[in-house]
């Protein structure tokens, strides 16, 4: 029985695994404060499910299901407790981990079982039908307690290969026990897409078979072999009914299929849809899409890569000036959605690939209407080009862009003018050292002198720092904020240095590129030189007029 077809509106159930599995990434760790305000905004969005932790097995899960029931008001998902069956040669109503998951008082479980008969031999040391009898029980058990109950089939297209029946087995055991939901799980992330749909095409053939037709068919994939999300939309296709995944594709390895991926992917490139509502609100909640992204980045303080499909701030950049000529005739001939649709935008990257085109366009992104002027939008591709040559990167300094296209025009303002800067560091060793210590531990000082003008008015400003460019940053600031307060809110939020021609050693040309944000915006800037001191003093200059240049303010 072939389950592929043309859907009509037909929903796919979104199960976010995020904070339990997405949580077995390396660097990835979440309080249970943390795992409130995921399941909140989760919630907020639409997915159907939210698997939150291992009640039982990590104290740290027991103390959120204790708490989510004062704490945690659902609107739209399900919560749900993850465990195992009961223990080889242990019933499953007296088993400690399934009480555990009754005692969660989550309203839906999910539970892994091994459905490749290698793994029941080796690491559950038991047998195949014992296995059976776990699963079987550990359903019933739960749903007399009055929870939903899916089964996560551990390693299914792996256990396929060493026995084609099993894996079936303990699906069919677990939907006949009463199961909502039998997933299929790509553990090791290895499985191609057209395998995973001819097998999950299978598993749907022998439930409805069985007539288990009610019992949906869900899919689990990892991205080891990079195909996690075309891995789950070839299971829809054969007839899955649940996607599970994680925010901005984390996991254990490489990651789990990105769930943000799978419902922009469904609700925008096939009839299913993956999100609760009429179309109108799904929409809605689309757009909402990239803030998740970012949002949910920021609380496991893993800035999201700027490449993720739809939600990536690099997703609908645009550098190559062919493609600018194009889109300022119609965005649609490079891009494949409106980025507006999954709440993201367009922004154009002006680099030596630059045309009149992308400068055009890029000025009208920054708010600078050009006029179509050829000759001032050929003069600025022209420095761009050589500056470009040079050194500089401008499709990565959106701030020092604007200042280069505002001089052409002549209308960039004056707010200070430099005189001179100089910066020192001096090292020296510890009391009683003769020597300094090769562990790093010397007593080090840095200074930096900054003379400038501002409103006709001449400061001389003395500034200490850990180093030499935070001692520069420091001078420069406080020459600033007595005539531009509002200086006062930047701050420097990155700072990056790149070698830009290695074979030269210390005598390299370097690239300083730094992020300096007012708590609300974040701009870029660029210096080079010979001297990182000097690069750094020029991005950081830059970095403070085009915050003030953005603020409104007028020179004082």
């Amino acid at each position: 029985m072939n389950h592929a077809h043309t859907p009509s509106a037909v929903g796919v159930a979104a199960y976010d695994t995020t904070l339990r599995d997405g949580a077995q990434q390396q660097s990835v760790s979440f309080t249970v404060e943390d795992k409130l305000a995921v399941a909140r905004l989760l919630d907020t969005f639409g997915v159907a499910y939210i698997e939150a932790g291992w009640p039982g097995a990590i104290p740290k899960d027991t103390e959120l299901f204790a708490r989510v029931r004062d704490e945690l008001d659902l609107r739209t998902a399900r919560l749900v407790a993850f465990g195992s069956t009961c223990r080889a040669g242990t019933a499953a109503a007296e088993d400690a981990q399934v009480r555990a998951l009754i005692d969660s008082g989550a309203p839906a479980v999910t539970i892994v079982a091994k459905s490749d008969p290698v793994h029941v031999e080796r690491a559950l040391r038991t047998g195949c039908e014992e296995n059976l009898r776990m699963v079987r029980e550990t359903v019933e058990v739960l749903l007399a307690a009055g929870r939903e109950v899916m089964v996560d089939l551990e390693h299914y297209f792996d256990g396929l290969r060493h026995d084609p029946g099993y894996g079936l087995r303990v699906a069919l055991t677990a939907a006949r026990a009463g199961a909502s939901a039998v997933v299929a799980c790509d553990t090791n992330g290895g499985t191609l897409p057209d395998r995973i749909g001819r097998c999950i095409g299978e598993l749907r053939s022998v439930l409805d078979e069985d007539g288990r037709t009610g019992c949906v068919v869900g899919i689990h994939t990892h991205d080891d072999a990079g195909v996690a999300v075309a891995g789950a939309l070839a299971a829809v296709e054969a007839g899955a009914r649940q996607v599970q995944g994680c925010v901005n594709g984390f996991g254990e390895r490489t990651g789990n299929a990105n769930l943000l991926t799978l419902v922009a992917d469904l609700e925008l490139k096939t009839g299913w849809t993956a999100l609760p509502g009429d179309d109108v609100e799904r929409a809605r909640r689309l757009t909402e899409l990239s803030a998740v992204s970012r949002t949910i980045g920021e609380i496991a303080n893993r800035v999201p890569s700027g490449r993720l499909p739809y939600v990536g701030t690099k997703a609908f950049a645009h550098k190559a000036g062919l493609h600018a000529s194009a889109i300022k005739v119609d965005p649609d001939l490079y891009q494949h959605i409106d980025p507006a649709k999954v709440g993201n935008t367009m922004t154009m990257l002006v680099s030596e690939m630059a045309g009149r085109a992308s400068v055009e366009l890029k000025a009208r992104e920054l708010g600078i209407d050009t006029g179509g002027d050829a000759d001032l939008l050929s003069r600025v591709t022209r420095t761009v080009k050589e500056r470009e040559a040079a050194g500089y990167a401008y499709d990565a300094a959106d701030g020092s862009f604007e200042l280069l296209l505002r001089a052409t025009r002549g209308d960039l303002p004056e707010y200070f003018r430099v005189e001179s800067w100089r910066a020192s560091i001096q090292a020296q060793p510890r009391a009683g050292e003769t020597l300094l210590p090769a562990d790093g531990g010397t007593i080090t000082q840095a200074e930096a002198t900054v003379r400038l003008w501002v409103g006709g008015r001449r400061h001389a400003v003395l500034g200490e720092g850990n180093g030499p460019v935070n001692a520069l940053d420091q001078a420069l600031c406080t020459a600033l904020a007595e005539s531009y307060p509002e200086i006062r809110r930047f701050e420097l939020s990155d700072f990056k240095v790149r070698i830009l021609d290695s074979e030269r050693g210390t005598r390299s040309i370097v690239r300083v590129l730094v992020d300096i944000t007012d708590g609300g915006r974040t701009w870029s800037t660029v210096g080079v030189g010979t001297d990182i001191i000097e690069a750094s003093w020029e991005a950081l200059t830059e970095g403070h007029t085009v915050g003030l240049l953005r603020a409104g303010v007028v020179p004082r």
